[in-house]
């Protein structure tokens, strides 16, 4: 008896949180960069602003069917608007209806298209953009940072390093002494007045972004994806802690 997702079933259910995960990430990085006032100018921004990743990620990866799916993203929206002229929805649910119709919408237009390939792109923008899927959604991740100016507690740099003394099972001393250090980095934080503290704070996720780095190069001990990752999102958390300290 077979258990799990099907095998043909497989590629619609990857091929679908793929697209989410663009979509999530044009919400963070483009939809801040405009807020317009009007309803109908705000709702095609926003299916505008999750529409471009997801068309960028398509090309990337080689899949068909790239303007029926932004049609799905955009119909939901020009629909709604036509019971908020009648006055019978307000701003918020035209956004949140959007949001919710698309999802049925996309899903259709997936299955109906069978998960079909096309050629991925040649173009060295997209290209680029795809092979450093990791970086692009460190920065999503980080975008309101630069604005929140947050200083993560002592303890999240230990969580950091925990990641690798769990992968680094081929060596488990070097990732043990690192995490030692971060231990110890903690206590000092703890000791020294509050300023210094977001100091060593700041200099631990730096320290880290360079360890990062190390592995990322080496391609050891954590998956490549994930020292790529996490060495653009301590890059980004020590650069803005240490912006908010001078």
């Amino acid at each position: 008896m077979t258990t799990g997702v099907s095998p043909a079933v497989r590629p619609l259910v990857r091929h679908g949180a793929e697209m989410l995960a663009a979509m999530l990430i044009g919400m963070a990085l483009l939809a801040p960069l405009w807020t317009p006032e009007q309803v109908e100018v705000a709702a095609l921004w926003m299916a505008a602003s999750m529409s471009v990743p997801m068309v960028l990620w398509m090309r990337y990866r080689g899949h068909s069917r790239i303007v029926e799916m932004c049609a799905a993203m955009f119909l939901p929206y020009l629909v709604l608007l036509v019971p908020y002229w009648a006055g019978l929805l307000d701003g918020d649910a035209v956004e949140m209806g959007g949001h919710l119709l698309m999802l049925p919408a996309m899903a259709f237009v997936l299955v109906r298209g069978r998960h079909e390939h096309g050629s991925p792109s040649t173009n060295p923008v997209v290209r680029a953009l795809g092979d450093r899927w990791p970086a692009v959604v460190a920065l999503a991740v980080t975008f309101d940072v630069w604005q929140a100016h947050v200083v993560p507690p002592v303890w999240t740099l230990l969580l950091c390093q925990a990641a690798y003394l769990l992968w680094g099972r081929h060596a488990p001393r070097v990732q043990l002494a690192v995490f030692s250090l971060y231990a110890v980095l903690a206590v000092a934080v703890i000791l020294v007045s509050p300023s210094a503290g977001v100091l060593l704070i700041a200099l631990g996720w730096g320290a880290h972004a360079v360890w990062d780095l190390v592995h990322h190069v080496r391609n050891a001990v954590v998956p490549r994806w994930w020292s790529e990752f996490c060495g653009v999102f301590d890059l980004v958390i020590a650069v803005t802690i240490l912006i908010a300290w001078f």
